[in-house]
């Protein structure tokens, strides 16, 4: 979307964005890995998961990957043959889903999960990357790195911001600041232990605060997604804003 917005209004200047090429270059690696089809799962009735995973789909397939669509309730394990199936009995060998790890293990057939077959992208240590308990680790393995923000599991001493290791989309943020709460958001995760991070103050413009995204590929970083709000806590219907870069 940003791109075609660039070509429309800035075509001269560039934009740090390769996803898509480097999407289809990383399922061509897969594909002479010996992967020929996947299946692309998210969950029923969620508009953006599926627009998310129809945009995956098309990529993989623009690699020569077959692939197919089906729902994460479709998603079942054949006892019998000790793999996992879709809703008419066809194993899943390969599968994308776009569905938390964390909630996968709280499934029936979590304990199969290791012992299945199938191939599954992304892979279960992504489990840690979403786990914000992680922002703790690193601070105690690198303090004063220049590149972290102090986090801890009680208190600090300084401004901070109260996030559950596992919420998403800012919900159930608190900023402190002097030891009072100046920003709250409601949701679903008020249940998750929750860890402090020393508060920063995000890039403004006016009255928008902006948040940069990163997006990976494998491991190379190819793209920028920032999202703006007139509120210092972003969430899911905060805009996305396309970006230039000149000289």
């Amino acid at each position: 979307m940003q791109w075609q917005w660039l070509e429309a209004v800035h075509p001269r200047l560039d934009q740090f964005n390769s996803l898509l090429e480097r999407l289809i270059e990383a399922w061509k690696g897969l594909r002479q890995a010996g992967t020929q089809r996947l299946s692309f799962a998210a969950t029923a009735n969620h508009e953006e998961d599926f627009g998310n995973v129809t945009y995956l789909r098309d990529t993989a397939a623009q690699a020569g990957i077959e692939t197919d669509y089906l729902d994460m309730s479709a998603v079942g394990f054949d006892s019998m043959r000790r793999s996992f199936v879709n809703a008419e009995g066809a194993s899943i060998d390969g599968l994308f889903k776009l569905y938390p790890w964390e909630w996968m293990i709280g499934e029936v057939f979590a304990p199969h999960l290791l012992t299945a077959g199938t191939h599954w992208i992304e892979p279960p240590w992504k489990m840690l990357l979403s786990n914000k308990a992680l922002l703790v680790v690193l601070w105690e393995l690198f303090p004063d790195c220049e590149y972290l923000l102090p986090a801890a599991w009680e208190p600090l001493k300084v401004d901070y911001v109260c996030k559950p290791i596992l919420s998403r989309e800012g919900s159930n943020i608190q900023i402190v600041r002097r030891g009072r709460v100046i920003e709250e958001t409601q949701g679903p995760y008020a249940d998750q232990p929750v860890i402090d991070q020393a508060y920063h103050p995000l890039a403004t413009s006016g009255e928008s605060h902006a948040v940069m995204g990163s997006g990976i590929v494998g491991d190379t970083a190819c793209g920028l997604g920032i999202r703006e709000d007139k509120n210092p806590i972003t969430h899911n219907l905060s805009r996305f804003v396309p970006h230039v870069i000149r000289g």
